[in-house]
């Protein structure tokens, strides 16, 4: 059913998704998605934490890597896993992690960025070992900001993501976090 939701989101958007169109794409009785999802935002929530776990486990195998040995290669690393989502995982570009849909849709105490913040400062405290947590989480939630909203903008501009967009995020994230942390 998740396969289905997120091609369907892909092609008509959230507004567009019901649970009637779910259950057709998936080859399944309406009762069938209702036995596990009470409605359309329950079953975008679970697609966007498979996303989110996704993303995590692709991110810690790249950081499991010996070649990445700054901590800026993984802030690269973890740009590239975002940018790589956006162009193959289905469902990914229209919903991200979950922002369109709602902004607490991932946690109903932190704002979907910020629980996206608390899993990469977990994986740079444990990669490299950097003391200073909360200062980390703060300039890593204006950094996540700045990336997601350049990143919107580089696959407004271009289907498979504007180059140059692209690049001038990556090249602004670094700079900014090179003199902050």
């Amino acid at each position: 059913m998740l396969d289905a939701c997120a091609e369907l989101v892909d092609e008509v958007g959230y507004d567009g998704l019901t649970t009637t169109l779910l259950a057709e794409r998936a080859g399944v009785a309406i009762g069938s998605v209702y036995q596990f999802f009470p409605d359309k935002r329950a079953i975008v929530q679970a697609l966007t934490l498979r996303s989110l776990e996704g993303y995590l486990e692709r991110l810690g195998a790249r950081l499991a890597d010996e070649g990445i040995a700054h901590w800026w290669d993984a802030v690269d690393a973890a740009i590239d896993e975002y940018i790589d989502m956006h162009r193959t995982v289905p469902g990914f570009r229209t919903l991200h992690f979950g922002d369109v849909v709602d902004i607490h849709l991932l946690d109903d105490e932190r704002d979907n960025n910020d629980v996206i913040v608390s899993q990469l400062s977990g994986l740079l405290i444990e990669r490299f070992g950097i003391l200073d947590a909360k200062r980390l989480q703060f300039v890593l939630a204006i950094a996540v900001e700045a990336a997601d909203a350049l990143i919107k903008l580089a696959f407004r501009r271009s289907t498979d993501g504007d180059p140059v967009v692209l690049g001038e995020a990556k090249a602004l994230i670094r700079e900014y976090l090179h003199h902050r942390l």
